[in-house]
């Protein structure tokens, strides 16, 4: 029998909706991944992420792998066991950036502060002067609270300190606008299955020369033969050697998307991500749902809800389930010490539009009344 799955729209934190063009793409003829064609496809692939990251990085690829790997291959790359790293902890995925630093061996110190929060840059300093770390590490758009972070502030405090500045940005990278090179970012990974409406399974990287430099002078191999960005340079740099197998597929599907950001243009792109979240706020409002985050550091692309009494008393996963069986919608519940009270619905890519939210909004009215 062939694969026949549901048709759905994925109004959760990711993945999103693949773009038709992307899907189209992604089901022409494979080549060898040492193919002439494929090769000139890569250099079109690394000079589209090397645009939408803002930055010249020489280094600067799709990693063959999902966004949690991009997370671990720029973190052991940069620390050995006993370095210091500070990592600003804004949520779930700040608290997995600790995880793995702690894995490698380093001592991190934790900066927290409440979900639905941004860091405080002047604390993140504070911890910065004391530790004196090798890296500072923080998610630029936080995936379980919707919490745009202040780079800018934290960079510099990080490299005035000496620090290596590695920045999450798999919710903002092609919804939002990233400067790697004018906020002093020295690595930096994303994921190709929110806002670029590509599939799950690549995340883009990039490593600064300073980055690539602190590499070289490691007393201890990175603990990852395969996230060893030394090697991943014969393959993605100048040489083209063999190192694996990209998945040529794949890398169709994310030249696909990057010209897809290219064809829309950025600021266009931007300005589509926050209007899709106005008509949100605007749509829902009615229904009791509220921001959880303040305005001024709230995510576009990913939007976090505090919950209204109406979807309480029918039980918030009942109605998140309703959703998906009867009208096909995906939504998010919350994470850790969010969970039961808010729900994350993400408008990102190519579901970043008014008739998302009417979709919604329209199926929403049915449940509840039916409640």
């Amino acid at each position: 029998m062939p694969i026949s799955p549901p048709s759905r729209l994925l109004l959760g934190p990711g993945p999103s909706n693949v773009h038709p063009r992307v899907l189209a793409a992604m089901a022409e003829p494979l080549v060898g991944h040492l193919d002439p064609f494929f090769l000139s496809l890569m250099d079109e692939v690394q000079d589209g992420l090397r645009s939408l990251f803002g930055t010249t990085n020489a280094m600067t690829l799709p990693l063959s792998a999902t966004g949690s790997a991009g997370m671990e291959a720029c973190l052991a790359n940069l620390l050995e066991p006993g370095d210091e790293a500070v990592i600003g902890v804004a949520g779930v995925f700040g608290g997995r950036m600790c995880e793995v630093a702690g894995r490698i061996g380093a001592r991190v110190t934790r900066v927290e502060t409440e979900m639905g929060t941004a860091l405080d840059p002047d604390a993140m300093r504070d911890a910065i002067v004391r530790a004196r770390p090798k890296v500072v590490a923080f998610v630029h758009a936080e995936t379980s609270t919707g919490v745009l972070q202040p780079v800018e502030d934290i960079a510099s405090a990080a490299r005035e300190n000496g620090a290596l500045v590695v920045l999450d940005c798999v919710t903002s990278l092609g919804g939002l606008p990233v400067e790697l090179d004018a906020w002093g970012i020295d690595a930096a990974y994303s994921g190709t299955q929110k806002c670029l409406s590509c599939p799950p399974g690549l995340s883009p990287v990039s490593f600064s020369d300073r980055a690539i430099a602190r590499v070289a002078e490691r007393s201890h191999p990175v603990q990852s033969w395969f996230m060893d960005v030394s090697l991943l340079a014969g393959y993605y740099g100048g040489e083209r050697a063999y190192h694996h197998t990209a998945p040529i597929s794949a890398i169709y599907g994310l030249a696909e998307g990057l010209r897809l950001v290219h064809d829309e243009g950025m600021p266009a792109r931007v300005d589509r991500h926050t209007e899709a979240q106005q008509a949100l706020l605007a749509g829902l409002a009615p229904l009791g749902f509220e921001p959880l985050v303040d305005a001024a550091v709230r995510l576009p692309p990913l939007t976090t809800l505090r919950l209204p009494d109406t979807v309480g008393r029918v039980g918030e996963a009942d109605v998140r389930r309703r959703l998906l069986d009867d009208h096909g919608i995906e939504v998010g519940g919350g994470l850790g010490k969010l969970a039961g009270q808010i729900w994350r619905i993400g408008l990102m890519g190519h579901n970043a539009r008014a008739a998302s939210v009417e979709r919604l909004r329209e199926a929403l009215d049915g449940v509840l009344a039916g409640s």
